[in-house]
């Protein structure tokens, strides 16, 4: 029997200023086809990414993997950073954080 191979929808956000929350959702709104109507929130976006069903974009991959700098929201240790990164948790999502150099 065949391996099956997962595919990877990869959102490179490196390079990007991304400050608060509401800069990642205008980050990532574009690759990963989210809807007009999504809510621009910790649920609305765990719900996206870990039960599906929201973005076409994000459903037609096994597993998604966005990458940011080590800057901005992803360089403190504030609540909705940590939240945020959660959201990622498991084996369908990977939040991966580019250290500076």
């Amino acid at each position: 029997m065949a391996k099956k191979v997962n595919t990877e929808l990869i959102v490179d956000l490196r390079g990007q200023s991304i400050e608060t929350l509401d800069d990642f959702w205008d980050a990532v709104a574009g690759p990963c086809g989210l809807p007009e109507w999504f809510g621009r929130n910790l649920d609305a976006w765990s719900d996206t990414i870990q039960t599906r069903g929201i973005s076409e974009t994000i459903d037609r991959y096994d597993v998604l993997v966005v990458q940011v700098d080590e800057q901005g929201i992803f360089a403190t240790r504030n609540r909705e950073a940590r939240l945020l990164r959660r959201c990622f948790a498991g084996p369908q999502n990977r939040l991966v954080v580019h250290l500076r150099n």
